[in-house]
C-alpha cells in the first residue's frame, strides 16, 4: 500500500509522495544544515526543550503543531482587515483574498498534523498533565500569534522569516524522529484522518510526509519574504 492521492476538495493537503520519494526527501533534509534561526525562534526552541525536554516525542510534536498554525492565522487576519479597507478596488482586493486562501490552506495542513498527533497520542493512552500539555501550549501560541501579527504589520518579511525558521526546525525534528525510532517502519497508518490526509504503509512514511509538508511551508515563507505584502 502506498500513500493515496488526496481528494482535491480536501483543504490543506499538499503533494503526496511515494514511499521511495519520502525516503529520499528524508535523506535530503538530514543532509541539509538547519537554518540559522533568529533570536525569537531560538528562544522558542530553547524554551520548548526546557519545558518538554530535548527528546523528540509525539507529545512534544503535538505542542509544536498547536503553535505552528498561528502565523497563518495572523496573516489571514491581517489580510481580511485589508480586504475590508480595500474592497472598493476589486482587482487589488482579489489579490489580497488570494493570500487569505493561501494562508488558510497552510493553516489547514498544520491542523491535519495536529489531529493526527492527537489521535496517535490517544491510542497510546498516556495521561498528559493539563497545565503542561494543554494550557501552556495555548499561552505560548497566543504570544506567538501576537508576535507574528506585529511583525507582519510592521514588515511582512520579518514574520515570514520567523515562520521559515520555525518550519525548518519542524522539518528536521520530524525526519530525525523517524531515524531515531526504527519501529515506526513496522506500523501502518490507516487512522481516522487517512481518508483526507492519506494512507501510508508505515508511521515512518506518515512522519516523513509531515516533515516534507513543513519544508513546503518553509519554502513558501522564503518565497513570500521577497514579495510585496499583497502583490
Amino acid at each position: 500500500m502506498t500513500a493515496t492521492s488526496a481528494d482535491p476538495v480536501v483543504s490543506g493537503v499538499t503533494e503526496r509522495l511515494t514511499p521511495a520519494e519520502l525516503l529520499a526527501e528524508q535523506r535530503r533534509t538530514l543532509a541539509t544544515p538547519r537554518r540559522r534561526a533568529n533570536v525569537a525562534a531560538r528562544a522558542l526552541f530553547a524554551m520548548m526543550d526546557l519545558v518538554y525536554g530535548s527528546e523528540r516525542s509525539l507529545a512534544k510534536f503535538r505542542v509544536l503543531e498547536v503553535i505552528a498554525r498561528v502565523p497563518y492565522q495572523a496573516w489571514e487576519h491581517v489580510a481580511y482587515v485589508a480586504v475590508t479597507h480595500r474592497h472598493s478596488e476589486p482587482r487589488f482586493a482579489r489579490r489580497i483574498f488570494e493570500r487569505v486562501a493561501e494562508s488558510r490552506a497552510q493553516q489547514d495542513n498544520e491542523q491535519w498534523h495536529l489531529l493526527i498527533l492527537e489521535e496517535l497520542l490517544a491510542e497510546e493512552g498516556r495521561r498528559q498533565p493539563f497545565v503542561r500539555y494543554r494550557l501552556l501550549p495555548q499561552v505560548i501560541a497566543f504570544a506567538y500569534y501576537q508576535l507574528s501579527w506585529l511583525l507582519y504589520v510592521v514588515k511582512p518579511g520579518w514574520s515570514y522569516r520567523l515562520n521559515a525558521d520555525f518550519e525548518d526546525h519542524a522539518e528536521h525534528e520530524y525526519m530525525l524522529f523517524v531515524s531515531e525510532n526504527p519501529q515506526l517502519e513496522e506500523r501502518p497508518y490507516e487512522g481516522l484522518f487517512a481518508e483526507e490526509y492519506g494512507r501510508y504503509d508505515t508511521l515512518a512514511d506518515l512522519f516523513r510526509q509531515i516533515g516534507y509538508d513543513e519544508r513546503v511551508h518553509k519554502l513558501e515563507s522564503l518565497d513570500a519574504m521577497v514579495r510585496p505584502r499583497f502583490e
